[in-house]
């Protein structure tokens, strides 16, 4: 389609800030830049309450993707929720052969349809009140998931940042009239050091503050050379485990995860545990005997872990602690898959919720639709409600709504 390839040739050839300013034009966006953020009296990032969408979460277009409809928006508003959180698959918005691993050349072909697809989105979140919190859950040179091939590294090739940094302008300056009450920019999900992006089960290890905190300073500025009002955060290290203190000073919020402990959180989850028939029998609180084996000598040993609320005490205090040396902290993602009992997972989850609440700390569910979602989870130990031709846990929802 000729119009389709001169939009490419355009894109390609422009500076970053001319596709920003070129994808900027809809009038969908146009808000006063200048308003004053909203602030929590004791967390300088406001305690945003929602969900995360998966509309673009995967890469192929032919997957099945979850649709956020405007009817799941006007809900998520209607329950009293204020936020929701976009994980976004780079690729998802290119234009390239998705037979094919994406390559340097690949990287920058922005797909104008695509963004316009997500446009309709936040435009139809800011609708109805939401906030919204772009997230690059797989960027250029690295995704906490497994199973493809990236071009580069980005946390140690120079054109994999030039890439990220590519990106973020992007999205800044087609945005860049939006206030912060209602945009935010999340530079990349859960980020790690890993050892084979094509194994899910690879040995996986924090970024060097020294280097995560080049790469999102690089990112930030990226970012704020749009607009110096845009808000960013970033991802705790190690996979959204800890604190990131390299950053402390860089007026970058920090968002934590609410998956610990693994073992009630993912109970059975493949793609976080290898044997998962071996795994013991979650429970809340009490404790729990993992049999470990080391493959070098096939040697079998135990150790009991200990569950219950000072766990999860222990676990968020550095965030506390953060958030109360003046850094914003949020919580974007937390919940838990449906392989765990329900009842258990209420207990653990209002344990997680109650703690961020009492710090004025914030939450997004991962998701709101699907098998952690309080829509269609599929779990087998749940009386769902019908709601609207949805099957609804009104259980947690009720829960969630308390805080």
């Amino acid at each position: 389609m000729p119009n389709r390839i001169d939009r490419r040739t355009f894109l390609q050839s422009s500076t970053l800030a001319g596709i920003g300013l070129g994808f900027a034009g809809s009038s969908l966006f146009a808000a006063d830049a200048t308003l004053t953020p909203k602030m929590n009296t004791v967390n300088v990032l406001p305690r945003w309450r929602g969900f995360n969408l998966l509309d673009f979460f995967m890469p192929d277009l032919q997957a099945k993707q979850p649709h956020t409809t405007e009817d799941h928006l006007r809900w998520i508003a209607d329950w009293g929720f204020d936020f929701v959180r976009l994980p976004m698959a780079y690729p998802y918005y290119l234009d390239i052969d998705r037979t094919k691993p994406v390559t340097p050349e690949d990287v920058r072909r922005i797909d104008p349809r695509r963004v316009d697809e997500i446009d309709r989105l936040v435009a139809l979140a800011h609708k109805h009140g939401l906030h919204v919190s772009l997230n690059l859950h797989r960027a250029p040179g690295y995704c906490v998931n497994a199973g493809f091939r990236e071009p580069y590294n980005l946390w140690r090739d120079p054109a994999a940042l030039d890439a990220f940094c590519f990106h973020w302008s992007m999205w800044a300056t087609r945005y860049r009239h939006v206030s912060p009450d209602r945009i935010s920019f999340d530079l990349v999900n859960e980020p790690s050091l890993r050892e084979d992006m094509n194994d899910q089960h690879s040995r996986r290890s924090a970024v060097p503050g020294a280097v995560y905190r080049r790469v999102a300073q690089a990112a930030a500025a990226a970012i704020r050379a749009a607009n110096p009002a845009h808000r960013v955060i970033a991802d705790g290290n190690d996979t959204g485990a800890t604190v990131i203190p390299e950053l402390a000073d860089l007026n970058i919020g920090q968002s934590c995860r609410g998956y610990h402990p693994a073992i009630v959180s993912h109970f059975r989850a493949p793609w976080v545990f290898k044997d998962t028939d071996q795994l013991p029998q979650p429970c809340w609180p009490g404790s729990v005997e993992f049999r470990e084996v080391d493959p070098s000598n096939g040697k079998v040993t135990t150790r009991t872990e200990k569950l219950g609320r000072g766990m999860l005490e222990d676990f968020y205090r550095p965030w506390i602690d953060l958030k109360n040396q003046g850094v914003g902290v949020h919580c974007g993602e937390c919940g838990c898959w449906n392989q765990t009992p329900h009842a258990l997972f209420l207990a653990w989850f209002g344990d997680v919720l109650d703690i961020l609440t009492t710090q004025g700390i914030g939450y997004a569910l991962w998701e709101f639709a699907g098998d952690f979602g309080i829509l269609n989870s599929g779990r087998s130990d749940v009386a769902y409600e019908d709601w609207h031709g949805q099957q609804l846990d009104r259980k947690l929802l009720e829960l969630l709504r308390r805080y």
